[in-house]
């Protein structure tokens, strides 16, 4: 029968095969601590969407909103109360890319600070903490999603979708959550600092920017949108826009699964990758 001791982490130092999970609660609950003591985070990364909504919405929804016209979505009319319904996704997705950068921070503190050098001398499961970031991260995550969705609601936002288009609606913000997070992940145990980690994750939150989120890709140059219409985020916004306000959804929730499953995949090897191998001499 093998032994388990606990050192001053919480962590037991036992055989971790058949400790992961236990090993992967620890670090979650290590990591909602971590959110805890540093609520300015949190607050930061949920403020933005939250500017981002009102500014479109009461600055340039008006303008937008009746100048797109004909360009709107089918189910969608001009005027500030349809461009709340049509930007709304849009901001929903861009709490998800805040939240992500936030990751990439807490991984590259666990890095610079020294804590990931010290979990890869103790006998803890190496998944559990790429584990225990990713779900913190996705209860982070969700918790933004719910403020910005509830702030949407307040200015305008009218959805109209029943429980099933609410649930996969659910559905697809936890799978891009899910694939955002691996990937900030893997930025974050790639950065060399903190200040480099916070940065490599800013082009989630323009992507939002240059698909569909704010105005119809037919509206934008020809260059522009070729890179809008087939870029990852226009799928999940329509996809997201289609279960919550009735337009028009086709193919893009399988292209959305794909890129989904695609990012997490590949995220998740390279993150592993970058967790295992050996730290270089300075």
């Amino acid at each position: 029968m093998s032994t388990i001791t606990m050192d001053d982490t919480g962590l037991d130092t036992a055989d971790t095969g058949s400790h992961a999970l236990v090993h992967a609660r620890i670090m979650l609950r290590r990591n909602l601590r971590h959110m805890q003591r540093y609520p300015s985070l949190t607050l930061m990364i949920t403020l933005m969407p939250l500017v981002f909504l009102l500014l479109f919405v009461y600055v340039f929804g008006g303008t937008l909103g009746s100048g797109l016209g004909s360009g709107m979505p089918a189910g969608l009319h001009g005027g500030r109360a349809a461009y709340a319904d049509y930007v709304a996704p849009a901001i929903i997705l861009m709490a998800v890319a805040a939240a992500a950068q936030g990751t990439a921070i807490a991984v590259a503190q666990d890095m610079t600070e020294g804590i990931i050098a010290r979990f890869r001398t103790m006998a803890v499961a190496r998944s559990s903490v790429l584990t225990g970031h990713v779900v913190g991260a996705t209860i982070q995550t969700l918790i933004g999603v719910v403020v910005v969705t509830a702030a949407a609601i307040a200015v305008g936002f009218r959805p109209h979708a029943n429980a099933a288009e609410w649930l996969a609606a659910f559905g697809v913000v936890l799978l891009l959550t899910f694939a955002v997070t691996w990937l900030c992940v893997g930025l974050g145990l790639s950065a060399k600092s903190v200040e480099t980690a916070s940065n490599s994750p800013m082009f989630l939150i323009l992507l939002p920017f240059l698909g569909s989120g704010f105005v119809p890709t037919s509206s934008l140059p020809t260059g522009m949108r070729w890179f809008a219409e087939y870029e990852p985020f226009t799928p999940v916004n329509e996809t997201l826009r289609g279960l919550l306000t009735g337009t028009k959804i086709g193919d893009n929730l399988v292209i959305t699964i794909a890129w989904c499953v695609g990012v997490a995949v590949l995220s998740y090897a390279w993150s592993r990758r970058l967790y295992e191998r050996e730290p270089k001499p300075r």
